[in-house]
C-alpha cells in the first residue's frame, strides 16, 4: 500500500479534471478559502465557478473547489499571460 504525496496536487489532465482514483486524497476549499488563496473576491470565485472555468462540486447549497483546480487555473493564467 503506497502512502498519498503529501504537499503535491494529484495529476490532473488538459481539462482541469483529476486523475484521482481515490477521492479520499483530494483536498476540497470552500469560496472563501480559494478567494483568499487567489486574493480576489468571494464574487469573483463564484463567477468563476458558474462560468466553468473553475472546477467545483457543489455540496448541498455550497461549493467545494478541489485545490488542484485552483493550481491548474492559476497555472493557466500564467500561461496565459506569459
Amino acid at each position: 500500500m503506497s502512502s498519498p504525496t503529501v504537499g503535491k496536487p494529484p495529476a490532473t489532465r488538459g481539462d482541469g479534471s483529476c486523475s484521482v482514483s481515490n477521492l479520499s486524497e483530494i483536498k476540497f476549499l470552500t469560496v472563501a478559502e480559494v478567494a483568499a488563496l487567489m486574493r480576489v473576491s468571494r464574487m469573483t470565485v463564484y463567477r468563476l465557478v458558474h462560468s466553468g472555468e473553475l472546477a467545483s462540486v457543489r455540496v448541498g447549497r455550497s461549493f467545494r473547489v478541489p485545490e488542484h483546480a485552483v493550481h491548474a487555473y492559476l497555472h493557466g493564467a500564467f500561461d496565459v499571460t506569459a
